[in-house]
Formats: C-alpha cells, structure tokens, sequence
C-alpha cells in the first residue's frame, strides 16, 4: 500500500486537427475518424486521501455538479470499483479549460483522476487498462489518458499514436454561446453535401512533420452545421486570419475556435486582440503538448 496521501495531477485540453463523421451505428453512436492533438491548457485535478469512505468532489467553477455526472466523480466511483479500493477520496478540480467547448475539458478531468489514483495507490493498471476503463466514461476519454498526437477511430476508442506533430502556437477563443454536441450530430444526419476533411492528407503532413501541410489539412466536417447554430464562428476564423495564423478551425462539436500560428509574436498579437474584446475571458493562448 501507498505511504503517498496526495496526488496532484495535470488535464490538458485537447483540439481536433481534423475530425470527419464516417457512419452512424445501430446504437446510435457515429463512427468517426479524427487526428486528435493536446495542447498545454490545462485543469490542475488534486486528490488526497481522507477518513471514512466518502468520494467529496470540489470544483473551482461552483456550477458544475459535485457528484453523479461530473466526469472527474463519476472516474473516482469506477476505479474504486474496479480495484476494490474504499478509501475516502477528496478531489479538487482547478478549471482553466473553457466549460462545453469542444476541448475534451470534462473528459481530461475524468483521465486525470483515473491516472492519478492509479499513482496514489499503486495499483500498476496500464495505460491500456485506463484507457479501457476510461472509455465507460466517454469517448474522449481513452485519448485523454494517451496525450500527444493520435488518430482516433470507432466511436473514438481505437487510438493510434502518432508522430508529434510540428508545434504550432494555438490561440483558443470561446463564443459564449452553447452548442448542443446531441444537435449538431442529428443536424449533420440530415445533411447532404457533406464536406469531408483528408484525414490521410493530414497523417502524411505529420508523419513529414510539415507546418505547411498540418495547417492546410485542418477540417471539421462538423464545422458547418454549428456555424448555422453560432454565426460567431466564420467571424473569430476571419479574425484570426487576419493576424497571420497558418490555419483556423473550430474544435470537435464547437464552438471553440483554435487558430495555429508558428510564429509567436502574431500570436501574441491575435491574442491581445481578442483578450480586450467581447471574448476576453474565454480567450487562451497556448501550445502542442507532447
């Protein structure tokens, strides 16, 4: 047993490089094929033991649920159900990854937690065991837990590591508005003229670790049906381009917008302008984490 009685561990957020909507399964479930990429934005999830039995979640952001549906939560419950382990758990999420935005935010928790009780108690379950338990939890978790640069396939369990891609500068901008992921993939359902992004283009652009090929494969097939739910999009996308970015693009199901720079003081600058702006608190600049 563990002499350790805490655990603080960090979540990077994730963004979709492409992301394309192959099927739709029996269940109800899409098949999808996305090259997944995760970036230095971070929660900071803190666990330490404590008496008694209980699992108490706190979160910085108060309106998020402390319990049953909270991801970091709900990760707690499974691996103490799939170890045995009784312990009383206190947890402390540090949000710094925008709320429903397409950046895995949720989900990162949710692998965090798994990683860091799997440290805290040394039970020696592998990264394939995580991910497995993970993918109870949601799709995005399984990824979450590897990191880097991946293909996802499936419903987003089947990874493949990837080469790191070339680092880019990533500026992350939020419009406040909501988008439902539940509406957007019914949405996609009935559309015809589906552009679909060149995923293959994108794996080679990487494994030839070209910023110029990376940039110019980014797609979204899901891109167009949250613009006609948030119009703000194409407009944070011209903006960006306008400081000098190599590409933009919206992140999984949206609305967030992520803009590549491989030069930092356009960065910077593109980031100072939405920072003073109407996006201000929901504006991040950061980097690939690999």
């Amino acid at each position: 047993m563990s002499y350790r009685e805490q655990i603080e561990v960090t979540a990077p957020a994730k963004i979709n490089l492409s992301l394309d909507v192959t099927g739709r399964r029996d269940d109800g479930y899409h098949e999808v094929r996305m090259v997944m990429q995760t970036v230095r934005l971070c929660d900071l999830v803190r666990i330490r033991k404590i008496s008694g039995t209980d699992i108490v979640l706190k979160n910085s952001l108060s309106y998020l649920p402390s319990g049953k549906g909270n991801l970091a939560y709900d990760a707690a419950v499974l691996f103490r159900e799939k170890t045995g382990i009784s312990d009383g758990l206190f947890i402390e999420v540090e949000k710094n990854i925008p709320v429903a935005a397409g950046l895995a935010g949720g989900s990162t928790d949710g692998a965090a937690v798994l990683c860091g009780l799997n440290e805290l108690f040394e039970t020696g379950l592998s990264e394939e065991q995580l991910r497995g338990m993970g993918l109870r939890l949601g799709a995005d978790v399984p990824f979450c837990i590897m990191g880097g640069t991946a293909l996802a396939e499936g419903i987003g369990e089947k990874l493949t590591k990837l080469k790191n891609a070339p680092k880019f500068h990533v500026l992350l901008v939020k419009p406040p508005a909501g988008v439902s992921t539940k509406e957007v993939y019914t949405r996609l359902d009935a559309m015809e003229n589906i552009m679909h992004p060149d995923i293959d283009g994108m794996l080679r652009a990487i494994g030839e670790g070209s910023h110029l090929g990376v940039a110019s494969k980014i797609g979204n097939v899901l891109e167009p049906v949250t613009v006609s739910m948030c119009p703000e999009i194409e407009n944070i996308k011209k903006q960006m381009r306008s400081f000098g970015c190599e590409g933009a693009l919206m992140s999984g199901s949206g609305p967030t917008v992520f803009g590549l720079f491989t030069d930092r003081d356009r960065a910077k600058a593109a980031y100072m302008h939405f920072k003073i702006g109407q996006y201000g608190g929901q504006t991040f600049l950061t980097e690939f984490f690999n």
